[in-house]
């Protein structure tokens, strides 16, 4: 049988001399599918900067990184104005990564902090009104089934949950505490229960804070615990020399590993070089937009205060902000439907 396939110069093509309008199909790949494909086809390290807002994701997306990082701190600072205590909850981070998981569909996927799943409560056991010992109660699987729901619909390629207790602090803080190695592997099989029976492609990160308090052994034997119930990749965090990382790479290879790099924090600074020769497949950096941004609006309002200026650097107008934040896009959609909102420019 011969086919024959004729294309005219107005793109309409004929088969077997029977015209034929041509047709696009669009499909646009979810980010929990484009980040699972870059662990599995590519040894690239994934850097991810840490953004807190729109602002800042949307200077990440102008820059180019391949994806983006939502930190619980930064979260927590921008969105409450407290610090990393476990005060935000899962209303506060969904709906921040909501947006900035939906600020460009074809843009990076978003990886964003879970915490501990939300949800229960820490109270003391008391005898005679002295208090014996902390009960943690537990953190349900059905609230951390929510979570992981919640964070599917919003749009979030991958998200990490951990072994702290409730009332949990930053990773980078002392003082730590970790619930047991079964409420932990509970959490993680929620949630891998929760994202198969959704039959999304969200990728599962196990993190373990329990170095403080229990040692790097322990560290491996939960991570390990994880792994063998398919979380996807691993988190140790706060480790406390180079040689620590590489060698957890090494004990949980092939199995990718996520390093969390926080400058100044509880753990040496480690070069997106030094992480690729180490093996590590994700990096993020939790505080790449805080903490710049703190130096950045202090010094600014400290010069407010005592010059009576700001001193914005030339050529930095509210123009040069809203083309980042997606001006000209807006502008383009209003004049190609057929609106005048543009008409005498912007």
């Amino acid at each position: 049988m011969t086919i024959t396939i004729t294309v005219e110069k107005d793109g309409y093509y004929e088969v077997n001399g029977i015209k034929q309008e041509p047709s696009v199909s669009l499909y646009v790949i979810p980010a929990a599918s484009k980040l699972r494909r870059m662990l599995k086809d590519t040894k690239e390290l994934i850097v991810c900067p840490g953004v807190y807002d729109g602002l800042s994701a949307r200077i990440a997306m102008d820059l180019g990184f391949k994806a983006l990082y939502m930190t619980g701190a930064g979260t927590t600072a921008s969105r409450l104005g407290v610090a990393d205590l476990g005060l935000a909850q899962l209303h506060d981070m969904k709906t921040n990564a909501e947006m900035i998981a939906n600020l460009d569909p074809f843009g990076p996927p978003l990886i964003a902090d879970m915490d501990t799943g939300y949800g229960g409560r820490t109270h003391k056991l008391f005898w005679n009104e002295t208090p014996v010992s902390d009960k943690i109660s537990h953190i349900g699987p059905l609230m951390v089934s929510k979570s992981v729901q919640q964070y599917i619909q919003a749009g979030v390629a991958g998200f990490h949950i951990e072994d702290q207790i409730q009332n949990k602090r930053c990773g980078h803080l002392a003082g730590k505490r970790v619930v047991g190695m079964e409420e932990y592997l509970t959490r993680i099989r929620a949630a891998k229960l929760t994202k198969d029976r959704l039959h999304s492609d969200i990728v599962l990160i196990a993190r373990t804070d329990a170095l403080q308090q229990h040692g790097y052994d322990e560290c491996i034997a939960r991570l390990k615990a994880a792994r063998d119930l398919g979380a996807d990749v691993g988190l140790l965090e706060g480790f406390t020399s180079k040689d620590q990382a590489r060698q957890a790479v090494q004990d949980l290879a092939p199995w990718p590993l996520l390093l969390n790099m926080v400058e100044n924090g509880a753990s040496p600074v480690i070069t997106t070089k030094e992480a690729q020769e180490m093996g590590f497949r994700i990096m993020i950096f939790s505080f790449a937009s805080l903490a710049p941004a703190y130096i950045g609006i202090r010094s600014a309002l400290i010069r407010l205060k005592t010059e009576g200026i700001v001193g914005t650097p030339e050529g930095l107008g509210p123009r040069k902000i809203f083309e980042v934040c997606g001006l000209m896009e807006a502008v383009k959609i209003d004049t190609e439907s057929g609106g005048d909102g543009f008409n005498d420019g912007v």
